[in-house]
């Protein structure tokens, strides 16, 4: 798609997400707490397929694992209309950075505390990303930060693998607990591999 296009859904997701926090929605008490923006769309020369965002919200990191989605990320993504725009959406925890192995340097589109960063927008749209991009970490506190996230992947695979085969025989749908198991081994090797480098 083109830049400007995506920049547009980028300010879309943003003014919703703003919206949700002055008109909380009771269907779907997940709160969005901020809203960043890594990948293609940082590369000036791509015209991205997808917008990889981070979705920033306010609880622990071992509640959101890498590549994990909160509980009520389904509801919030629908509410959105997330789930029906070119979007990648990775869901990180505010007590955590939201850098990592994957998401590098990314960009802050919107918070709750300074809105919508709408220079952040322009430049996107006219493809000069490198000035809106946060900074770059130590090579100490990347690999601290990929061993952190490593751990807490590791045990959320646990937890998944184990919830899975409790679930495995008995009634109902496995569907929803396949779907976490297999999002918790996705982030787990992801994270490994990148430990490894």
């Amino acid at each position: 798609m083109k830049r400007n296009r995506a920049a547009h859904h980028l300010e879309t997701l943003a003014q919703t997400c703003a919206g949700l926090i002055e008109n909380p929605n009771p269907i779907s008490p997940l709160r969005v707490r901020a809203l960043w923006t890594a990948g293609e769309i940082l590369d000036p020369s791509a015209e991205p397929e997808l917008i990889t965002v981070a979705l920033v919200v306010d609880l622990p990191p071992a509640e959101v694992p890498w590549r994990g989605e909160p509980t009520g990320a389904q509801h919030w993504a629908n509410l959105t209309r997330l789930s029906r725009n070119p979007f990648l959406p990775l869901w990180r925890s505010a007590h955590a950075p939201v850098w990592n192995h994957h998401l590098i340097r990314p960009a802050l589109i919107w918070s709750a505390e300074t809105g919508i960063a709408q220079d952040t927008l322009t430049t996107l749209a006219e493809g000069d990303p490198e000035t809106v991009r946060s900074e770059a970490p130590s090579t100490v506190d990347f690999q601290a930060r990929v061993a952190e996230e490593l751990a807490i992947s590791h045990t959320a695979l646990t937890a998944a693998s184990e919830t899975y085969e409790a679930r495995r025989w008995a009634p109902g749908k496995l569907e929803p607990y396949a779907d976490t198991l297999f999002r918790a081994g996705k982030g787990y090797l992801e994270l490994l591999a990148a430990s490894r480098d």
